[in-house]
């Protein structure tokens, strides 16, 4: 929808966007439905998880690679950056949870998850296209060259998710990082016991020589 949006739409015609929207709410009510409906039919497996997670992803890059482009290609290059930011976060949550996952940490925390990211993209754009369809393209200016506009209502949220995204992957990051730090003893700490084990075992080793003399 938005790559046929910004290749015929014009640049105040924003229900290309509402439509994008309604789409990718669509889309990700059956991605939540679909593993339950699997686990409840039986027909639930490893290899499905994988290939479902895998669509997950293929999904939501496409989502923003239409987003992006749409932004660029009505000038709106400012929001594309924000776009491509908020990828690269979405993309990061989940490989870092699918790589801590695979070292054996439940590395679930953090607020911008994909339901999180798909409910701010896809609200975030119908009521865009809803606003322009209702009150026209409108432009207030702020400060500066700063403004908002009809297009706001989609770019400012995408601005939010760009920012909370890449600040939930490294909130899982570090969360990883301290639950292996308990469960891994650092090497330094591992030589300093060897090394007191060590001295402990002269030690005993004395006090049995004294003994048997």
């Amino acid at each position: 929808v938005l790559l046929y949006g910004a290749e015929y739409g014009e640049r105040s015609d924003m229900s290309y966007i509402g439509w994008a929207g309604a789409l990718v709410l669509f889309a990700g009510l059956f991605d939540m439905m679909d593993g339950r409906l699997a686990r409840l039919g039986k027909m639930s497996s490893t290899f499905g998880a994988l290939y479902d997670s895998a669509l997950d992803r293929y999904s939501e890059l496409f989502m923003f690679m239409g987003i992006i482009y749409y932004l660029i290609s009505h000038d709106y290059f400012f929001s594309s950056i924000f776009a491509f930011i908020a990828m690269i976060g979405s993309l990061m949550v989940s490989y870092v949870r699918a790589r801590a996952e695979g070292l054996g940490v439940d590395c679930s925390v953090g607020l911008m998850q994909r339901p999180e990211r798909i409910l701010i993209v896809g609200i975030s754009a119908i009521l865009c296209g809803v606003f322009s369809y209702f009150l026209g393209p409108f432009k207030i200016h702020l400060f500066g060259t700063l403004s908002f506009e009809t297009i706001s209502i989609f770019t400012f949220p995408m601005a939010i998710l760009a920012i909370l995204a890449n600040q939930t992957a490294l909130q899982r990051l570090a969360h990883s990082k301290k639950v292996l730090d308990e469960t891994e003893l650092p090497p330094a700490k591992s030589s300093q016991k060897i090394k007191n084990f060590g001295i402990l075992r002269e030690k005993k080793q004395a006090s049995i020589g004294l003994e048997r003399r």
